[in-house]
């Protein structure tokens, strides 16, 4: 039996078709199965674009809060804006331009976000939802007919297989079969179902032809509908784009017309009260009054050069100035305005010891009082030779030098002793007493007084009534003479001056 067994056809999927078998290699749900899956690759295609728009739609939705963002930077009013212009034209106008600008760049995003989730959005959905529809007729139509075909060979095969069974047996039995298994009857039974297989076949192949063919026409549409998307797209994101450009561009405008010198101008008029005028006269301290300025006390009773004599090199000239503070203050010069006038030396007349004139010079010994109560309290008693430019000159120094002084200077015929203070020159043959100015004791004025007649008979005055008059103030002596400046004050003594 199995020597009279024919080879059974069977059947492969893949290959090439041939119109010869009964039950053909290829299988049919191949070609529906790769048109299947070609529908789920646009699909995932159309799946991305929607992706990335989605995702391009919500960068622009956050670009609009972002540059609500980059808006709260100038939102303020500025700083010190009132040194700014505030009509347009001026730096005040290129931030309301900004301001107006960049809220101008916040709305196209979220105008762009709107653009595209209503316009763009939309059109890729629908594609969408036209790609699974084609799938699902693929696979109620082509993919069921090919399910047909294939269960219809199925069958064939069997009687195929059922034919040779019975025909080995036929040939085996000597041809004595069972009429339900006569080879005839069972073959016309294969030719029934193979027709209906072939009829199945060419339905299914129709239906895939069709299908085919509104492949390249559905795939048209497909790209062509990508291309209205995108098309769509640029038109938004570009139009939002060119908006962002213009108002940039705008900003830039703005700022570069405003004028050099736009916001200065304004400056100047504005505060015209404050700032300096170019055109005004530059001032000259010979304008300028303060108060007490011509006060007496700031008024010299005296002021010039003179000359006082230094122990290395000789007489140098300097400025001196006695004031109504009975202050002999002396000055490299006159200048005010080189440096600050600073006395390099400083004497206190009431407490300085006064030489008489001598010609063109006079002598004072005193301490200096430049240095400070403390510097004053540890300095050295100095004698101090000045000369005048003439004798008138001396004289008219050495009177307005002994009024200050008043009657609390000492005065001597003499000029100081280098030597010491407490002894002095024998000038009329006796040894003269010490020239002392004790605390709370007021030193007799001696030296320069000129003797008077009715000294005597005046009776003496105390040295105390002469120190209680002001240094302006005559004095009055017991003949009814006055003293002041150029006269002489009468002492009260009898003698001639140092010999009491």
């Amino acid at each position: 039996m199995a020597a009279h067994q024919q080879n059974l056809p069977t059947r492969t999927t893949g290959g090439i078709v041939d119109d010869d078998d009964a039950v053909p290699d290829i299988d049919p749900t191949d070609t529906s199965g790769l048109l299947q899956e070609r529908l789920q690759a646009y699909k995932h295609a159309c799946g991305y674009l929607e992706n990335y728009i989605s995702a391009t739609e919500k960068v622009q939705k956050a670009h609009s809060k972002e540059y609500e963002k980059v808006l709260k930077t100038v939102s303020d009013p500025l700083k010190e804006g009132h040194h700014f212009d505030q009509s347009l034209g001026g730096i005040a106008g290129l931030f309301e331009n900004i301001r107006s600008n960049t809220q101008g760049i916040a709305n196209s995003h979220l105008e762009a976000e709107k653009t595209i989730k209503g316009s763009v959005l939309p059109i890729l959905e629908r594609l969408h939802v036209e790609i699974k529809n084609k799938s699902k007729e693929l696979s109620k139509g082509a993919v069921k007919g090919s399910k047909e075909v294939d269960k219809a060979r199925n069958i064939t095969q069997k009687h195929i297989e059922l034919l040779g069974q019975y025909t080995a047996a036929f040939s085996a039995s000597g041809g004595k079969v069972d009429p339900s298994t006569d080879p005839y009857i069972i073959q016309r039974g294969v030719n029934y179902r193979l027709n209906k297989q072939v009829i199945e076949e060419n339905n299914n192949r129709h239906d895939l032809i069709e299908v085919q063919n509104s492949f390249s026409t559905f795939e048209g549409h497909v790209i062509q509908t990508f291309q209205q998307a995108l098309q769509t797209f640029l038109q938004c994101v570009g139009g939002q784009l060119e908006r962002q450009k213009a108002m940039y561009s705008d900003i830039v405008s703005t700022a570069q017309k405003i004028p050099l010198d736009f916001e200065f101008k304004g400056f100047v008029h504005r505060n015209s009260q404050l700032l300096v005028d170019p055109s005004a006269p530059k001032r000259e301290i010979s304008h300028i009054s303060f108060p007490n300025q011509n006060h007496i006390s700031t008024q010299p009773l005296v002021a010039g050069t003179l000359e006082r004599k230094s122990r290395l090199k000789g007489y140098h000239t300097n400025y001196y100035v006695v004031t109504r503070s009975k202050f002999l203050h002396e000055f490299k010069d006159d200048d005010d305005f080189r440096k600050d006038p600073t006395p390099e030396l400083s004497l206190y007349l009431p407490e300085c010891i006064i030489g008489a004139v001598n010609g063109e010079s006079f002598h004072i010994k005193g301490k200096d009082a430049s240095k400070g109560k403390v510097g004053s309290a540890l300095a050295m008693s100095h004698e101090l030779s000045f000369k005048a430019h003439s004798p008138a000159d001396a004289e008219k120094w050495y009177n307005i030098i002994k009024e200050v002084a008043g009657s609390s200077a000492t005065y001597t015929n003499e000029p100081a002793s280098p030597s010491s203070p407490v002894e002095s020159r024998d000038v009329s043959g006796q040894q003269q007493p010490p020239q002392y100015q004790e605390k709370g004791v007021t030193p007799v004025q001696t030296q320069g007084l000129a003797h008077s007649q009715g000294a005597a008979s005046g009776g003496p005055m105390s040295a105390g009534a002469h120190a209680q008059q002001p240094y302006n103030t005559p004095v009055s002596g017991g003949g009814g003479q006055s003293a002041g400046v150029g006269s002489t004050p009468t002492s009260g003594v009898e003698r001639n001056p140092g010999q009491y």
